[in-house]
């Protein structure tokens, strides 16, 4: 019994664990990094499709159509914004990412006829140029913001919280504030910027709702507002945020993605986006908004079948973050260079990790030249490759979108619903609210 126990490793102090106290222990720091969640978490895969077979028809795709318009910010702005797909791209700011990543982003986002957002920092002119519909984040630490930038959006989103930090601010490292970030954020050039938790003139909701209408009047109600938050208490939330008059609710899982900020936040606040956004749906159902207000949910979207199943859950639109890196080339061994493919496995060796592994988006040394203010790295990425890229992941999306709702029986992509999908874990569906596959059982109901 004593030899089968001396090789047997702990649970609660496995090598992970060891290894975590162990490097606290030798530094006094907490570790700080980018990307998402590492841990396993329930998500849409734990969900199927029934689709048509005798009981349902199901669409021909090569001769009936399936829409994928849809349109935000219905609420009170004139303008509301019509995109041709559903999928549209989270902010990430121009100093977490680099201004090549920033214009390609712009491109694929406007060749596909969608938007794409800011971030922390304010707007790049590639930015603006390259992007036919850009939303400009509102965030706590201001930075970058400026008025006049403001008013050539097409939306705005006033950010409360992050699914990868709800709670906390951003992070941009020193090694990443290059002299043009800086000037940006009016921040001395090559010291650690850690922005505002929570924005400065507000308290409490009554103060959204002031924050909400001076974004108005400075637009003179012409774009729809945007709040976004991360996801923790979705309902309260998702109500005070209707309440104070937002057009459009953002809730983004705990599966989000983030520049730089402690590892505890990234793995331990926060739920997931699969148990958000049936919270989100019922606080708009609950104020008899849903529809009017529209909701976008972010957090882990990765596939066609992912933004399926976010729409057929009540989501009006979806926003992907890490997974347009990661069509960029995020996590690739090599990089494009003059047409050539150049091995960069050195580069993340060097880092201490390797391609699939990698999550040093804070140091600003990325391999393929995406999380990076260092001008020899940045050139790696060549915005017309990447924005080649990421368009085609963009129609991918879009077209696994609407095979399945087509083989669903429906001609327009926002015509999914609940009553279309089953869980596959008894966690999932009570999460969902969904019966169990082969049940009309949800657990808690």
């Amino acid at each position: 019994m004593a030899d089968h126990i001396s090789g047997e490793e702990s649970y609660s102090y496995n090598r992970h664990a060891l290894e975590y106290i162990q490097h606290a222990a030798v530094h006094g720091l907490y570790d700080i990094r980018g990307l998402g969640a590492k841990r396993k978490l329930p998500t849409f895969d734990d969900l199927v499709f029934l689709t048509a077979s005798a009981s349902r028809y199901p669409l021909e795709g090569y001769r009936e159509k399936c829409i994928s318009k849809t349109v935000l910010g219905t609420r009170f702005a004139k303008k509301p914004i019509e995109l041709k797909t559903p999928v549209t791209i989270a902010g990430m700011s121009f100093g977490s990412l680099s201004a090549n990543t920033k214009e390609a982003i712009g491109r694929a986002a406007t060749e596909i006829g969608t938007s794409t957002t800011t971030g922390d920092g304010g707007m790049t002119p590639e930015e603006r140029q390259s992007s036919k519909t850009l939303v400009y984040q509102c965030l706590p630490s201001r930075y970058g913001f400026n008025p006049n930038d403001l008013r050539q959006a097409n939306a705005i989103e006033l950010v409360i919280g992050q699914g990868a930090k709800p709670g906390g601010g951003g992070m941009l490292l020193g090694q990443k504030v290059s002299e043009r970030v800086a000037g940006m954020r009016t921040l001395p050039q090559g010291i650690d910027q850690r922005s505002a938790c929570r924005h400065p003139d507000w308290t409490g909701p009554d103060d959204l709702t002031i924050k909400i209408n001076e974004l108005r009047e400075i637009t003179d109600w012409q774009i729809p507002i945007y709040v976004k938050m991360g996801a923790t208490r979705v309902r309260e939330d998702v109500k005070l945020a209707v309440k104070a008059g937002a057009d459009v609710v953002v809730i983004d899982g705990m599966q989000g993605g983030t520049a730089a900020t402690q590892q505890c936040f990234i793995e331990h606040a926060g739920i997931p986006t699969l148990a958000a956004l049936p919270l989100a749906v019922q606080a708009l159902e609950e104020m008899d908004v849903f529809g009017t207000v529209q909701l976008i949910i972010s957090g882990g979207i990765r596939s066609g079948a992912d933004v399926a199943k976010a729409l057929a859950l009540g989501a009006d639109a979806v926003a992907i973050g890490q997974a347009v890196l990661m069509a960029l080339g995020c996590n690739s061994p090599s990089y494009c260079h003059e047409g050539e493919r150049i091995d960069a496995t050195e580069d993340y060796e060097n880092l201490g990790t390797a391609p699939g592994y990698c999550h040093h988006c804070h140091t600003g040394r990325c391999p393929v030249g995406i999380t990076t203010q260092i001008p020899e790295l940045e050139a790696r990425m060549t915005p017309d490759w990447g924005a080649r890229r990421l368009k085609n992941y963009l129609q991918v999306l879009t077209m696994e979108l609407t095979t399945l709702a087509r083989a669903c029986g429906k001609s327009n992509v926002h015509h999914l619903e609940r009553e279309d999908l089953v869980a596959l874990t008894i966690e999932a569906a009570a999460m969902a609210k969904v019966p169990l596959a082969g049940t009309n059982w949800i657990p808690g109901q």
